[in-house]
């Protein structure tokens, strides 16, 4: 994940089971508290969804995060044993969810259809170019 850019925007989705659900609040308290870090920052920590959403059809968190910072997230998710899609964020979402992501644990099949057709993404601009 680093290299040209080490401030490219980046996203973990962790998905979790309801018999998981502790894990991931634990984790995503771990990313809430790397927050504070301005060596290996986490840019962005999302509320726990416990229902499908947009394209993730198990529950979910995603957190954004610089390039710089993707071996200090794949390692602190990979320690728990929840899966994950770990990607950057471009102008092509689908690309994103798909040939540019990166599982963490069993891939899951996700619903291409809501994603952004690629060319019509706003990519970072969806989240704000101050962000990364």
């Amino acid at each position: 994940m680093t290299g040209a850019n080490d401030n490219a925007p980046w996203h973990a989705h962790i998905y979790y089971e309801p018999s998981d659900r502790d894990t991931a609040e634990a984790l995503r308290g771990r990313f809430a508290e790397m927050m504070t870090d301005d060596e290996l920052p986490i840019l962005f920590v999302g509320r726990m969804t416990d229902r499908p959403v947009g394209p993730h059809p198990i529950p979910q968190f995603e957190i954004h995060f610089p390039a710089s910072a993707g071996g200090v997230v794949t390692r602190a998710i990979e320690q728990t044993g929840l899966r994950a899609l770990i990607h950057p964020l471009t102008d092509d979402d689908v690309a994103d969810h798909t040939s540019l992501g990166h599982w963490i644990g069993e891939p899951l099949a996700l619903d291409l259809a809501v994603l952004d057709p690629p060319g019509e993404n706003k990519g970072v601009k969806r989240f704000g170019k101050s962000d990364f």
